[in-house]
């Protein structure tokens, strides 16, 4: 009962000092949202699809207690052992991984009371079966609470990509960055008729956003979450042998934009959708 009064963590442990300091910057303004819609409560048991680096898994795994089982699922099997090393060391106990893809989670039918996804589902493969498996685990009454970035994401960027592949007459490629967004940024009509088609209801949608700003577009283009998790998607666009010239006149455009306004600001407008499982 008071466990929590036995504590001795080593500061100077490189492993404790690894999983205290790493929340990615991108994922805590969805999560903070997310976290506040939770109906927490005992005795439930709950899934985090694309559980990722664990963040907000284990926040939900420790707020709930040890009433609640919570699984995290996720095909990053890297994330997933790094996962299960936080969860040794905050001394979590109530929560299981799952590495796999949540096109197939393999939890039974009806056993779910609250699914939760910080800006996962717009990420995976094939958002129908994922909905599809969404209805099938959920008991009747359970809450489904994700978010998602919208087409505007980053439009800053974007505006400037594409004025730029318009001036070198790149249609082409136009239409592979239109393709890239919806890909990645699904409209939320297209959420709507998934959720009802696998028996939720739709409580409320909120629309919120952030912001990033960098001090010209050399700093941006330099910064380890662009270049970690956009760059390489960006690429995808732009034939290999004229990506260095496309990416230099990019470059060369933002930085005249941050010497007019001061600095770059990418602007990550978000949703936010509360469900319940009401039908089959």
């Amino acid at each position: 009962m008071d466990n929590y009064l036995k504590t001795s963590y080593n500061l100077n442990d490189a492993e404790v000092v690894s999983v205290i300091d790493e929340l990615s910057l991108w994922s805590a303004p969805f999560g903070l949202k997310l976290l506040a819609k939770i109906n927490y409560r005992k005795n439930i048991t709950a899934v985090d699809i694309g559980s990722g680096l664990g963040f907000p898994l284990l926040e939900v795994a420790m707020r709930l207690g040890n009433s609640c089982k919570v699984f995290g699922i996720d095909p990053w099997e890297a994330a997933v052992e790094r996962t299960k090393k936080k969860i040794e060391i905050y001394g979590i106990s109530n929560v299981k991984m799952i590495s796999g893809v949540a096109e197939k989670i393999p939890l039974p039918d009806n056993s779910i009371d609250l699914i939760i996804s910080n800006n996962g589902l717009n990420n995976i493969n094939n958002l129908k079966a994922v909905l599809a498996e969404c209805g099938r685990i959920s008991r009747t009454g359970a809450q489904l609470v994700f978010n998602f970035n919208t087409h505007k994401t980053m439009i800053e960027f974007y505006s400037v990509l594409e004025n730029v592949l318009l001036e070198k007459n790149m249609q082409k490629e136009l239409d592979l960055m239109k393709k890239h967004i919806y890909k990645k940024r699904k409209p939320v009509e297209e959420f709507q008729i998934l959720l009802e088609n696998n028996g939720f209801t739709v409580i409320e949608t909120l629309l919120d956003e952030f912001s990033i700003t960098f001090v010209d577009g050399t700093t941006m283009l330099n910064h380890f979450l662009i270049k970690l998790a956009f760059i390489e998607s960006w690429k995808e666009i732009i034939p290999e042998e004229k990506q260095g010239e496309i990416f230099k006149e990019i470059e060369k455009l933002l930085n005249k934009i941050a010497e007019s306004k001061g600095s770059i600001k990418l602007t990550i407008p978000y949703i936010l959708m509360n469900c319940e499982k009401t039908g089959a």
